[in-house]
């Protein structure tokens, strides 16, 4: 499980993309303070990954898709 901050989860949907530590994933439930992935052993073996432990801090990347979908929709909706 991974916690975020919540001005990031609204970019956090179950089966989407989110990057943790450079490493592309597949959100597998999207929680209220954060998100779980599933890591296959490769993954785990080749990236940093493997080596994180709770409490560990990671770098996260939301979809980028999702931003470019917000900023449409402020757009069309007038909101900024």
């Amino acid at each position: 499980q991974v916690r975020m901050p919540a001005d990031l989860m609204r970019y956090v949907v179950e089966k989407g993309s989110i990057t943790v530590d450079g490493v592309s994933l597949t959100v597998v439930k999207a929680l209220p303070d954060g998100f779980t992935v599933a890591l296959i052993p490769h993954t785990s073996d080749v990236t940093t990954l493997g080596r994180r432990r709770p409490g560990d801090r990671v770098n996260l990347e939301v979809d980028l898709i999702a931003k470019y979908v917000e900023s449409m929709m402020n757009k069309t909706t007038g909101d900024t």
